[in-house]
């Protein structure tokens, strides 16, 4: 099957020089042209086959540097098919996929994938498990088959498994040092409660209790094909990739039960006011959140527009408030982060303690301006052209691509959302915008989590709610 998805004009974010980097809302020199006209870029072909097994794998031919990349998504495999007594155990199985094999050991793998012209790697998300690899086009047909090793007979030596585990413990250690780490720890949990998207960060326990026995068994849980998605892009006819890809992966079976499917996050919460204690800090980290959407949900594409809008650049509205006006913090920012079952709104800064109450205040006002005023036509258009921008520079690379294609059929999301995007968010009008902010950044849905020092910064918590103590 053949999906041909016509790219949109993205040319008008980088009409004129600076123009990129510029940002929504802010003025250039009037003696500049005006933006040039949307131009139509080259139309990229997506060529689509299932498996006998299941495994679907996508086609993305492109022509340029003599390359292919290829990535490997896999559905049901990520932080939320983790134990509630292992958080973040995705993690540490991710990364050691590519730590040996029943053929090869860590070093023969990368030394094999670096003579074959590139590498082989491996992240975990929320919602499953990336595999990745990248080779010369002439040594396409290798690579896969690397890929197909690591992914199909992974074996999670004793001694790879102990190095991965003295690395996460140094890194948890630093990460527990910052206050952000724990901020976003309880705002987390503050917004999904007890579903698994709540549990994304690793602890000591988690760290200890991983063994090569508890890996394979997760391996044969969450690796099945049938809940695959194989991306290959580059230097390669459609034809050709096919049959590499039933080469590779054609005769792969797993018998046996498979980790369930991830259940919905709730869309609201009642909003809980925390404050953790950091004795001595000069500054409070605050975080503010809610539950939301899921990326398929209808508002996902407004709701990113308005996202930005109000925090998601250095132009953007919380940032400019607090930043460049008060002077509160060295930046600020607010959102949309989405999943496959739910997503959810997030904001925070760090600030000075004597300004904790008035930092929320600005917050909560740039909420509710968003909410009860239209969006100026300059500044919504210039957003779009941020955002487009932005996408733009982020799909250059083939591997990108292939990333964002497999990125977003975890989220749930078609292939032809790839090419959909910035037309939608063209679309999106200041109405839109303003309705966003009123289901989403509404403050009284808003849970607050502050990491300071209670002594210095208790009093100015006071208006926005009953604070009590959490770890």
């Amino acid at each position: 099957m053949k999906i041909t998805m016509t790219w949109v004009a993205l040319a008008v974010a980088f009409a004129l020089p600076g123009a990129a980097f510029a940002g929504p809302g802010t003025e250039l020199p009037k003696d500049l042209p005006p933006y040039a006209p949307d131009k139509p870029l080259p139309v990229a072909q997506i060529e689509k086959k299932t498996l006998a097994n299941g495994l679907e794998v996508w086609v993305v031919p492109r022509d340029g540097m003599p390359r292919v990349d290829y990535v490997l998504a896999m559905r049901n495999a990520g932080f939320a098919a983790d134990p509630a007594n292992s958080p973040g155990f995705a993690s540490l199985f991710a990364g050691l996929l590519s730590e040996g094999t029943a053929k090869r050991d860590s070093k023969a793998i990368a030394e094999d994938a670096q003579a074959l012209g590139g590498s082989v790697g491996a992240g975990a998300s929320n919602d499953g498990v990336t595999v990745y690899a990248d080779a010369l086009a002439s040594h396409a047909a290798p690579m896969l088959s690397l890929l197909a090793e690591v992914v199909r007979t992974p074996s999670f030596p004793d001694n790879e498994v102990k190095l991965a585990q003295a690395n996460a413990l140094q890194g948890l250690k630093a990460a527990e040092a910052q206050p952000s780490f724990k901020a976003n720890r309880a705002l987390l949990a503050a917004t999904y409660g007890d579903h698994p998207y709540s549990r994304t960060q690793q602890t000591e326990a988690s760290i200890l209790g991983v063994t090569p026995a508890s890996l394979r068994e997760a391996h044969a849980l969450r690796f099945h094909p049938d809940r695959a998605l194989l991306v290959i892009t580059g230097r390669i006819a459609s034809a050709e990739a096919f049959r590499l890809a039933e080469a590779a992966f054609g005769d792969w079976r797993v018998p046996g039960a498979e980790s369930p499917e991830t259940p919905a996050a709730r869309r609201s919460a009642t909003p809980a006011y925390l404050l953790i204690q950091r004795d001595g800090s000069v500054q409070s980290t605050l975080r503010m959140g809610r539950p939301a959407i899921a990326a398929t949900d209808v508002d996902y594409v407004p709701a990113i527009l308005a996202g930005t809008v109000l925090g998601g650049g250095f132009s953007s509205r919380v940032n400019q408030n607090l930043r460049e006006d008060k002077g509160y913090t060295y930046g600020a920012s607010a959102g949309f982060s989405p999943s496959r079952m739910g997503g959810r709104v997030q904001a925070g800064a760090d600030v000075r303690n004597e300004v904790t109450g008035a930092s929320l205040e600005q917050f909560f006002h740039e909420f509710k301006r968003l909410a009860n005023e239209p969006v100026p036509e300059r500044e919504l258009l210039d957003t779009k052209r941020y955002v487009a921008g932005g996408y733009l520079i982020s799909n250059q690379l083939q591997g990108s691509v292939a990333a964002t294609l497999a990125s977003n059929w975890l989220l749930g999301l078609p292939s032809d959302f790839l090419a959909n995007y910035v037309p939608r968010i063209r679309e999106v009008n200041a109405a839109q915008v303003q309705a966003m902010a009123k289901k989403y950044f509404d403050p009284k849905d808003q849970s607050i989590v502050v990491v300071g020092d209670g002594k210095a910064i208790a009093e100015q918590l006071k208006p926005y709610g009953a604070f009590k103590a959490a770890e």
